[in-house]
Parts: C-alpha cells; sequence; structure tokens
C-alpha cells in the first residue's frame, strides 16, 4: 500500500451482498476507504452528499443501472474514475459504457480476485495524475493572474509621476493625442487646463526641497478632490499641472478653473505663510478644442499662454 493508496476513497455499488462484501474487504485490505452502497440510488445520494475519486459499480442492480449511475456521476464531477462490473452476457454494453466515459470494466465471476486490486491499482494511478494535472492548471492559473497583476501594476507604474501619483507627462500627451483624433472623428470639443504654482521657487528657497515636495504632493490631493471624474490629471513638470477635461467647452472650463483656484487658495498649505498674502496661489491658463487649435502643440502653446 502506498502513501497514495491511501488518500483515495472509493465508492463500491453491488445488490448482491456477498459480493458487496467480498469487494469491500479486498479493497480495504489493499489500504483504501471504502464505502458500500446496495443501489444505484443509494450510491447516487452518497456521491452528490461527497463524491468520490474512484465508483465500482455493478452494470446491472434494480431501478437504477450501473449505466445510469455511471452519466448522473459524470454530470456532477467528469473527473470521476468509474469501473463496471459486468457478467459475460453484458460484455458489448460494458464496451459500449468504456465509450461513455467509463474508465475500465470487470467481468463477473472474477477468475482471480488479484484482477480486483490490480485495476484498481491503476484506477488510483489515473486519479493521481488527474490531481496533478488539476494542481497544474490552478497553480498556472494563479501564475498567470499574478503576471497580469504585475504587468498592470508596471503599466500603472509607466503612466504616474513618481512623487505625486498623478498621471505623468508622456501619458498625458497620449491622452491628448487620442482626445485630438476623437473629437476631429466625433466634431466635439474639449478643454485643457494649465496651472502653475505661483512663485514656487520662493517657497522651496524658504522651506527647502523636501517640503517643496511635500507641498506638490498635498496640492496632488487637493486637485484631485476638486476635478471632475472623467478629468485626465497629470503632473506636467515641475510646479506645473494640466487637466483635460474631456467634452468640456471652454466656459466650462473656466468655471471649473475657478473652482480649483479657489479651493488651493484657501487651502491650509503648511509654510502658506511665507507667500504673498499668505496664501499658495495658482495662475490657470484654460484653452479649448477647436476654438483655440485643433492641433495638441497649439492647444497646449494656447493654454499655456492663457497662463502667463
Amino acid at each position: 500500500m502506498t502513501q497514495a493508496s491511501s488518500r483515495v476513497n472509493i465508492l463500491v455499488c453491488d445488490d448482491e451482498p456477498t459480493l458487496r462484501a467480498v469487494l469491500t474487504q479486498v479493497l480495504s485490505e489493499d489500504g483504501y476507504d471504502v464505502t458500500s452502497a446496495a443501489s444505484g440510488e443509494e450510491a447516487l445520494a452518497l456521491f452528490r452528499s461527497n463524491p468520490f475519486p474512484i465508483v465500482l459499480t455493478d452494470i446491472v442492480m434494480g431501478a437504477m443501472s450501473g449505466l445510469e449511475l455511471l452519466r448522473e456521476i459524470k454530470l456532477i464531477d467528469p473527473d470521476t474514475v468509474v469501473i463496471l462490473m459486468t457478467s459475460h452476457a453484458t460484455l458489448q454494453g460494458a464496451m459500449k459504457a468504456v465509450q461513455s466515459g467509463a474508465y475500465d470494466f470487470l467481468t463477473k465471476p472474477f477468475d482471480d480476485i488479484s484482477s480486483i486490486s490490480t485495476i484498481m491499482a491503476r484506477a488510483v494511478e489515473k486519479v493521481q495524475i488527474l490531481r496533478e494535472k488539476n494542481d497544474m492548471v490552478v497553480h498556472l492559473k494563479k501564475t498567470t493572474e499574478e503576471l497580469e497583476n504585475l504587468n498592470q501594476q508596471l503599466q500603472e507604474i509607466a503612466v504616474r509621476d513618481g512623487m505625486t501619483g498623478l498621471y505623468n507627462h508622456r501619458h498625458f500627451r497620449d491622452r491628448l493625442e487620442n482626445e485630438v483624433r476623437r473629437s476631429h472623428r466625433h466634431r466635439r470639443t474639449f478643454s485643457l487646463i494649465f496651472m502653475d504654482v505661483d512663485r514656487f521657487k520662493t517657497y522651496n528657497d524658504t522651506h527647502g526641497h523636501l517640503q517643496g515636495d511635500s507641498l506638490l504632493r498635498r496640492l496632488s490631493a487637493v486637485l484631485r478632490r476638486e476635478r471632475r471624474a472623467e478629468s485626465i490629471l497629470a503632473r506636467y513638470g515641475g510646479e506645473e499641472f494640466v487637466l483635460l477635461e474631456p467634452e468640456a467647452t471652454k466656459e466650462g472650463a473656466l468655471v471649473c478653473a475657478e473652482k480649483i483656484r479657489r479651493a488651493v487658495a484657501e487651502e491650509s498649505f503648511e509654510g502658506r505663510e511665507s507667500q504673498p498674502g499668505g496664501r499658495l496661489t495658482l495662475s490657470l491658463g484654460v484653452a479649448a478644442f477647436p476654438a483655440d487649435g485643433t492641433e495638441s502643440d497649439v492647444l497646449i502653446a494656447a493654454a499655456d499662454q492663457a497662463l502667463y
């Protein structure tokens, strides 16, 4: 008896008590955990409550035959190894059953009782192969999911600014080009809002670059909070930020820009007292497609000019 065989549970189904007892004894002595049933109906009920990896069943029984039991079991668990027992008179039917999904068959009466152990050992090997295959599939699926998650994380890192967590300049340009093409195709509008922190060099010189970086991160959080959900917010470079506003008219973007300007001016940033007026402020410029340009570089230049 191997360690693997001791872990395999077998369901034996036969309506002849004597044969059922013999099969149970032989398989138990081989080291298997054996559960017996006196009918197909009883075997099916046991299987439904707790599927067995191997089922050994007679073909000819009462109301439910072994072939019917085979079909029901395969509907529940296609991987179950089913071995049929048949007399020589129904050998042709057993061959058809193998074609229908049975693993193998035994003919009665048994010429040699050891044939039961032999065929069961092959069935156990089959179960072990199926288990290893399923484990491999699960492992591959998990590995694939982990790789997909890793790729998504790497893609996300590639489009994010490392300090603020906002989209970076390259990703903004890609999204802007897409929006230009889409708006050309569907004759729609969109707007850009450029933002620049006023006198940021003064803040850095007064409080140091680490505090300046902290300020930009805090400012990024405020911009996230105040933007529209569909907006594309990016760090354009240094202390410059940009909002791409799909479907927004210039008038609508101006309203949004004023909302952001006011929110930033009212925010209690650390060290803001060193700035003119005791507040941190933004300068903002708005440009719209197609009124201020129909190409990305022209729109950027228009928004930048409006800012200054």
